[in-house]
């Protein structure tokens, strides 16, 4: 089946109140189960340059090898029980590898690019499973059974302190430091992603989003606007939008919702057309 059949996904960005422009880039593509977030630093207005490198260049390469015509991706010698995860981790890590050197490479050749960089988030839906990766502290969360849980750890000095015991997460909340990074994409020659897989339940909504919402929207005005907005992603989008607004809008501000309408471990899904050929 085409997952759109499973998954309604809504995707919203917005500048804010501060910034004269918008340095994250947004993308989803429901049929394959995926979306992607990336919010840019660095360099004159270059955070965009990163950002949007990162969405295009990530979105097509798993679009291309996703897509129903799979079989020109050369897969290595392994049985096939190991599929589901490894082969698609492996495309993942490769597609954010490539990303990375090609902002990289930018950064180095062009003086107005120096510096620039992106945090990253995405995700792939498949046979009721949810990975995860992510670079920075733009970040995933979970709303199940009405709780909001956030499923991704930031790479950032604020939670490198918090896991040393330095600071509480209270104290965090008011602290000088929430916007510095310790991991990013494109800076470096290369980068790791975290990668994680999460088993998904009917009902689930996951969110995406920059540090924008985040940082000034707490989770439990999040959790209370999601549960309000359940049956309409596209109201819940707009009032995440308008809250960050409403607390400041310093910076840009980029969600994406994706609800998980029934389960996806059918066949004739995509993932049976991407290995079919091996049978």
């Amino acid at each position: 089946m085409d997952l759109s059949e499973a998954l309604d996904i809504v995707r919203l960005t917005d500048v804010g109140l501060l910034r004269s422009h918008n340095e994250d880039a947004i993308a989803s593509d429901a049929s394959i189960g995926f979306v992607i977030l990336a919010d840019g630093m660095g360099g004159y207005n270059a955070g965009e340059v990163a950002s949007e490198m990162a969405v295009l260049s990530i979105t097509a390469e798993l679009k291309e090898a996703l897509g129903s015509d799979s079989s020109h991706y050369v897969l290595p010698d392994i049985d096939r029980p190991v599929l589901n995860k490894e082969i698609l981790k492996k495309l993942m890590i490769d597609a954010v590898a490539y990303a990375n050197a090609s902002i990289y490479h930018a950064s180095q050749t062009y003086s107005q690019c120096a510096g620039m960089g992106t945090t990253l988030a995405l995700g792939l839906f498949i046979n009721n499973q949810l990975l995860v990766g992510h670079i920075g502290d733009s970040r995933i969360y979970r709303l199940r059974n009405q709780r909001l849980v956030q499923i991704t750890e930031d790479h950032s000095l604020l939670q490198e302190q918090i896991r040393a015991g330095v600071i509480t997460p209270e104290q965090a909340k008011y602290s000088s430091h929430k916007n510095l990074v310790m991991r990013a994409l494109g800076t470096d020659p290369e980068v790791e992603l975290e990668l994680n897989e999460f088993n998904v339940e009917v009902g689930d909504v996951y969110l995406l989003c920059s540090d924008g919402l985040s940082d000034l929207v707490d989770g439990e005005l999040i959790q209370s606007a999601l549960n309000h907005h359940m049956l309409d992603l596209t109201s819940a989008a707009d009032v995440l939008v308008r809250l960050a607004n409403e607390h400041g809008g310093n910076d840009n501000i980029s969600v994406i919702l994706a609800k998980v309408n029934r389960s996806y471990d059918d066949k004739n899904t995509w993932y049976d057309n991407f290995v079919g050929w091996l049978k």
